[in-house]
């Protein structure tokens, strides 16, 4: 016997257990997780699940409030990346195939990627390439190679495909003036493969 146990009269001092979690306890607590996720911004039910795992709620809990949400419409994930798509095309500029990565990152499905990207058409990702380019041709100087090569290369980790890249700047350069025209006529954008 130890000391401790010695004054406490011989008996063997205990420390008090928290009480097991019941089951609404712990779906009370994967709401309120849930709920400051969500007062942050939208949120797939992926990235809900994976913030659940983290607090420590079982997969049947965390399954059960992900649904009831969803029921409800606080989880829409075809809502969400419609919204995604649209904040990130317009506000970045980004094109189909990287908010299409971007999506999937959040595990958001397929099917749902693919519906939310249906609304963001050929032509308007293609305006939104130019809109890009000009802005940022009003601020670049340099040899009109180096000049392309920044256009196309900001374009492609915006997720534009090579031959529209390659298109949308030399059309581009064509307008600037008489040496960025006569570069801009040896380059052949067709040669791109499509990707």
């Amino acid at each position: 016997m130890g000391a401790a146990d010695a004054r406490a009269g011989g008996k063997r001092s205990r420390r008090e257990e928290p009480p097991a979690e019941t089951t609404q306890d712990l779906a009370e607590r994967a709401r309120q997780i849930c709920l400051r996720q969500l007062a942050v911004r939208p949120r797939t039910r992926a990235e809900l699940a994976t913030a659940l795992r983290r607090g420590g709620i079982p997969d049947e809990v965390a399954g059960q409030v992900l649904d009831r949400y969803g029921e409800v419409g606080m989880i829409d994930d075809a809502a969400f990346a419609r919204a995604w798509v649209s904040s990130r095309h317009h506000g970045r500029g980004l094109a189909r195939r990287a908010l299409a990565g971007e999506l999937r990152q959040r595990g958001v499905a397929a099917e749902t990627v693919g519906a939310a990207l249906a609304e963001l058409d050929a032509d308007t990702e293609e305006a939104t390439a130019r809109a890009l380019v000009a802005r940022k041709l009003r601020t670049t100087t340099g040899e009109p190679e180096a000049v392309f090569r920044r256009l196309v290369g900001m374009l492609a980790r915006k997720g534009y495909p090579a031959g529209l890249a390659f298109r949308v700047v030399k059309e581009a350069l064509a307008e600037q003036g008489a040496e960025a025209a006569e570069f801009a006529e040896q380059i052949d954008p067709d040669a791109i493969e499509p990707e």
